[in-house]
């Protein structure tokens, strides 16, 4: 059995996961947020990318019979190699929008009609590019049984549109584990965990 908290330490340790919820960061979006994920910085920490690597490759057996591994461009694909690698499966990666030159793809890599496919992401915010990414898939003729994360913010916007999707989801750890490990840990008030739970709620209205 693998204990996700361990993850979730790592990401803490070497800065993916930062929370400020008196000094919110700003998204590219322009959006003020008390979180911020950047699970790039995995690739760089082989203790911590071999955990998760692990972890996803423990939950995508557990599926059954799975033909393919695909990433999300860009920062699901090291991690989709890492584990198809593992599972000595075919791997895909899937761009955001077709290539405007060549053949126009946006799967790159090879993909049959049927095939059974799970998908991986470095996380999970509003939902839209791994549905995005999905569907995509699914136009391809995949079938995809899965989409795994490597964090959650769990916002209630991303419930919706997997939901409305029709995609099972699943992230290695999330919001609610953050929260629980800060106050644990003596790093977060209650103020401050009202504050982040008011921004899953409603991240546009998000202050600070």
């Amino acid at each position: 059995m693998f204990d996700n908290s361990s993850i979730l330490s790592g990401l803490l340790e070497i800065g993916a996961v930062q929370i400020q919820p008196d000094d919110p960061f700003t998204l590219s979006s322009g959006l003020m947020s008390p979180i911020y994920c950047d699970n790039r910085l995995t690739m760089s920490y082989p203790e911590i990318r071999r955990s998760i690597r692990d972890r996803f490759t423990q939950q995508i057996k557990e599926l059954g019979e799975i033909d393919v591994i695909a990433g999300c461009a860009t920062a699901g694909i090291p991690h989709a190699a890492f584990v198809a690698e593992v599972l000595d499966l075919p791997m895909i990666y899937v761009r955001s929008k077709p290539k405007s030159h060549g053949k126009g793809s946006q799967i790159e890599g090879k993909l049959h009609k049927g095939q059974k496919v799970v998908l991986i992401e470095d996380l999970f915010s509003t939902g839209g590019s791994a549905i995005q990414a999905a569907e995509a898939i699914k136009e391809a003729g995949g079938e995809v049984v899965k989409i795994i994360a490597i964090f959650s913010y769990q916002l209630d916007k991303s419930k919706q549109n997997f939901k409305e999707a029709g995609f099972e989801v699943e992230s290695l750890t999330d919001l609610d584990e953050l929260l629980t490990f800060m106050k644990r840990n003596g790093g977060l008030s209650e103020i401050q965990e009202e504050k982040v739970l008011k921004w899953r709620k409603d991240p546009s209205g998000y202050k600070g």
